[in-house]
């Protein structure tokens, strides 16, 4: 019964196998090897962007802070959700690989920044002296912290917003895999044709032992990314087993496939809990993560029965039937067996 977080789940058996396959014999490093020239043009071939410029990095937070950095001078700010990543779970990365630029956090009901929420807050800042932090790039979650999805209709009035203010568009993509299986779109559609500028595209919560992408659409913005991947020592030596990871995701669809079950096993659980009748769901669902509230000893018993997943508040003491908040996340080896278990326990 493990719903904790999809970065606890398996490493997808093909993945393993490419990585067997790439650990025979010798190749070049530091991404002259082969594996790397192939998942480079297979990861453009399924973006359609023959012109994006790849840099493969082994964390999330890697690719975020250093495309971020690559948009943003050390005077300027990177406009975010309140609930974004880059705000609450990288430890300062973005400021300080970017130079001590600032985050200016905007209110994301579900997650998702608003229109014009992200219209008045570009046109406040735009009038800024010498005295004020500068506006800088803007940076979309999808899918978000909350487990919502931008439409690509939304997607798309973000990124002409920014682009009318003259400020670049970033998209955290580490689970951007789940945002293209639910919504049923190209990953193109996903990206840069809806403004996207660069996209930080996830591997590690699919189904990857730990790989991921920094992705420049325009190349014109790539100028100086590899020298601060360099500087700031995420590129790797043994550069092919990065690139295998990804090559194997991309083979055939598989990271789609992957991504595709972990929703379906997300909704699945979702059904389940509804049909209970005790629990209250905080968020809408729309890929693989669920927020929702259920009483206090219904968590002491999922929990000594060795369910694993995020909760908000006291287990031990309190009233027993006070609703208590969690969070679960499905990965793509979730098994119908462990949903129905816990369910079983309510």
């Amino acid at each position: 019964m493990q719903f904790a977080s999809d970065n606890a789940g398996p490493v997808h058996p093909r993945v393993m196998d490419a990585l067997m396959r790439a650990n025979e014999g010798h190749a070049p490093s530091y991404g002259a090897d082969a594996f790397t020239g192939r998942a480079v043009e297979a990861l453009r071939a399924t973006l359609e962007a023959q012109a994006a410029e790849v840099f493969l990095v082994a964390t999330g937070t890697a690719a975020n802070a250093l495309l971020l950095a690559a948009m943003t001078a050390p005077w300027e700010t990177v406009f975010c959700a309140r609930t974004a990543h880059i705000e609450e779970d990288e430890c300062g990365a973005p400021e300080f690989y970017s130079g001590g630029a600032k985050l200016t956090l905007l209110e994301a009901p579900d997650g998702k920044i608003a229109p014009q929420t992200l219209e008045a807050a570009l046109r406040e800042a735009a009038g800024r002296g010498v005295h004020q932090v500068q506006p800088g790039p803007v940076s979309l979650t999808q899918v978000t912290e909350k487990g919502t999805l931008y439409s690509l209709d939304e997607l798309r009035a973000l990124c002409d917003i920014a682009h009318a203010h003259g400020r670049r568009v970033h998209m955290d993509g580490a689970r951007f895999a789940n945002a293209v299986a639910a919504l049923g779109c190209s990953p193109a559609e996903a990206s840069w044709r809806a403004g996207v500028d660069a996209l930080s595209f996830g591997g590690t919560k699919n189904g990857l032992m730990g790989a991921e992408a920094a992705v420049i659409f325009d190349p014109a913005l790539a100028r100086d990314l590899a020298f601060r991947r360099k500087r700031g020592a995420h590129l790797f030596s043994k550069h092919r087993y990065l690139a295998a990871q990804i090559g194997a995701a991309l083979e055939d669809g598989l990271w789609l496939q992957m991504a595709g079950a972990a929703n379906a096993a997300a909704a699945r659980l979702e059904a389940g809990l509804a049909a209970t009748g005790k629990v209250e769901m905080l968020h809408p669902r729309e890929a693989n993560i669920l927020f929702a509230a259920w009483p206090r000893a219904i968590h002491q018993r999922l929990k000594a029965a060795g369910a694993a997943y995020h909760l908000s508040g006291d287990l031990r003491e309190g009233d027993p039937a006070e609703m208590l908040p969690a969070r679960l996340v499905c990965d793509w080896s979730a098994r119908p067996a462990d949903t129905d278990a816990f369910l079983a326990l309510f």
